[in-house]
């Protein structure tokens, strides 16, 4: 039996097959920071993409991308902030939020859903 991390790890790299095939270039993969975690940041054109992967095998609690709450958007905006700081050394890059949710076989790709 799989661990939730496991799990979370396996539909991250689904995420990330399916980034690859619609262009997309994965630059990191569960960056941390005190406030966080932003599961893939990846980079299209110009842009700055931060990705959050929801999975949800069944309906019980909702569809995958129900999950991404106000409060999880706001982690998740504070830690880009600070992957823009640390890592370009400032904010006026071109960056956008995006949620792939991933329900059954079936994968939902919202771009700039937050």
């Amino acid at each position: 039996m799989k661990n939730n991390r496991q799990t979370g790890s396996d539909y991250e790299n689904l995420a990330c097959n399916y980034l690859i095939k619609n262009g997309y270039e994965i630059i990191e993969r569960n960056y941390r920071c005190k406030t966080s975690e932003i599961d893939i940041i990846a980079k299209k054109a110009n842009w700055i993409i931060f990705i959050e992967v929801k999975y949800r095998s069944s309906r019980e609690y909702g569809i995958s991308l129900e999950a991404v709450n106000a409060r999880k958007q706001m982690r998740i905006r504070k830690a880009a902030e600070i992957y823009l700081v640390t890592h370009y050394k400032r904010m006026d890059i071109p960056c956008r939020f995006d949620v792939i949710g991933i329900d059954g076989d079936k994968i939902t790709h919202i771009k700039n859903a937050f």
